[in-house]
This record gives structure tokens, sequence and C-alpha cells, in this order.
């Protein structure tokens, strides 16, 4: 069974799940330390990592032997990887808290509750018109990943027909009513009432939303992004909100993050913007999915056993199971 000499974690345990890996791993130094906050001195002392810490700390960690992420996103871990360090993902830990984040915005947008809310505070009795729906409204989802899934089977028990869109892996799920490859996505846009990107960052999701495919989404539909803010053209959306050709637009990620109080995206028709605030540890019950898959992937790797979400070094995404 192989053996931990120095585990860093750098994500916000709880007493109880501190106490539970002390009692799993009696004979190792555990350093616990917070979301990103482990100096470069602790980095390198450790032969695994559970957490997140900078990446260009991890570049010279001889010792290192295993990093387990506690996020989804890996795009920025997987270029530093010293050659023969395994590196896992949380994937399926963040499903319930942003697909649920995804529904909200989505409803309050097609209920027009920010345009209610402005008039609340004006004190003003005044209807805002007809509202869409979810009910045989038409979703399409880029990027059928954990978050991406979960989305698509909550608007399909819903009454949406839910096209899906993925790099690959397709096998078509129960959820979606239909699956195509990314190659698809320009004849796709036009149908959809609803199109939810939950995309990892890579030189094929860079810019993928720009001003051209803006155009292409069908009039008066809606747009959630959630992956990475460099999926959308933040200066081609605002542009297409503000010329009414879109209903509405929700953002949990920009670019740059923090997102300038300067920049026009903030002011622009019918958006809701939050701070990367849909998944991290704003749905408490997270961490103990992160933590069941580090304690999964514990046991398999002291084993020698197969490890869940290990992540292709090359590519950045996980790895598919055979």
């Amino acid at each position: 069974m192989k053996r931990i000499d120095t585990l860093l974690t750098a994500l916000p345990l709880r007493e109880d799940q501190k106490e539970r890996l002390k009692q799993l791993l009696p004979d190792a130094e555990i350093i616990f330390r917070g979301f990103m906050k482990p100096e470069k001195e602790e980095v390198l002392k450790a032969d695994v990592i559970f957490g997140n810490v900078e990446p260009e700390h991890i570049g010279g960690a001889e010792k290192l032997k295993w990093v387990q992420l506690a996020t989804a996103g890996s795009d920025n871990y997987a270029p530093v990887m010293p050659p023969g360090v395994l590196l896992t993902n949380a994937t399926g830990s963040y499903g319930p808290a942003i697909s649920e984040y995804m529904l909200a915005v989505l409803l309050s947008l097609l209920k027009k509750l920010p345009r209610y809310y402005e008039n609340q505070k004006k004190g003003l009795w005044k209807r805002e018109g007809t509202v869409g729906a979810i009910e045989n409204s038409v979703c399409l989802v880029v990027g059928l990943g954990d978050i991406g899934g979960s989305f698509a089977r909550k608007m399909k028990a819903l009454g949406a027909y839910t096209i899906g869109v993925r790099r690959r892996d397709m096998r078509k799920p129960e959820y979606v009513d239909e699956l195509y490859g990314m190659d698809a996505l320009d004849s796709l846009l036009p149908r959809a009432d609803v199109v939810a990107l939950s995309l990892p960052q890579s030189p094929e999701t860079n810019g993928l939303m720009n001003g051209e495919r803006l155009a292409l989404m069908k009039k008066g539909s809606i747009l959630i992004n959630v992956g990475r803010g460099s999926a959308v053209d933040q200066q081609a959306l605002a542009s297409t909100l503000n010329s009414g050709h879109l209903g509405g637009a929700a953002l949990d990620v920009a670019v740059p993050e923090p997102l300038p109080p300067e920049d026009p995206i903030w002011n622009a028709k019918n958006i809701l913007i939050t701070p990367h605030a849909s998944g991290g540890w704003s749905l408490p019950s997270t961490i103990d999915r992160v933590m069941d898959i580090f304690l999964e992937n514990l046991k398999a790797w002291q084993e020698g056993a197969p490890m869940k979400n290990l992540v292709d070094p090359e590519s950045g995404y996980r790895r598919t199971p055979e």
C-alpha cells in the first residue's frame, strides 16, 4: 500500500473532516490550509495535495505524486504538472449547486423579475407584459458534463425539449432528446430558446460565442454561462443584448475576474451577473461531495486501483472511463 508522508490540504475543511483525515492517515504529516492559501514551501514538501494551490508553485514539486483538485476545472493545472504526477479533479461535486443556480437565473429572466424588482424599489405598480416559460421551450446545453447534465436533467423534468452538445462520448443520455458534436453548434443555435454553456477553458472554447454566433441565436432567447468567461465575447454580448435581439443573459463567469466596474457588460439590457458564486462553497454540502471523491481516490491510489476523474495532462479534460 502506498504511503503518504505529507498531505497538504488547500480547501476549507470542517473540523470533523480534518479529524477523519487524521484517523485515516495517522502516520502522515497533514498541513491544513485554506483554498489557494498554501505557501510554496508547503507545496514543495507535499507528496499529495488535496485542494487547489497556486499552479505556478507546482512546477518544482519533486516529491509530489498526486494532486486532487477541489474544483471541476483543471485547465490551469494540467499544463504545469510535473511528469508522472497524477491529476484528478472534483467533477461530480458541483452539478446540484450550479444547475439550481442556472434554473434560478433562467426563471428570473423568463418571468422578468429584475424589472419588477426595479419597479418595487421605485414603488411602481406596473405590469411588464408577457413572460416566457420552461415548459415546451427548446434548451441547448453546450457542455454535457456533470453541471450541464444536471441542468439538462432538470430542464427535461420541467417540460423542456433538451439538446446536448459535447466534444466526445456520443452516447446519448436519457435526459436529452438530441445529442450532437461541437461541429453542429451553428445549426442548433437558431432553434434554442435557452443556450446554456458549462464548458472548461481550452483553445476550442475560447471565444466560442462570438458576435456571429450570438446573432445566430433565436430572437428573444436567453444565454447562460457558468463555465469559463472566455467562452463568450462580452463586448459582442453587450451589443447583442442592447440591440434587443436576445431576451436576456446570465453570467456567473467573466473576463477578467473580478470584472472591472467600468466594463460595459454591467449595464447591458436584461443581464444578471454574479461573481463566480454559483459553485464554490456557496452550497455547504458541496464540500462533502469533494471530500467523498478524495476519500474514494485516496483508497484507490493507496491500493493501485483505477482512480476517479483522472485528467489527461495534454487535453486538460477528464479522461472518459472505459
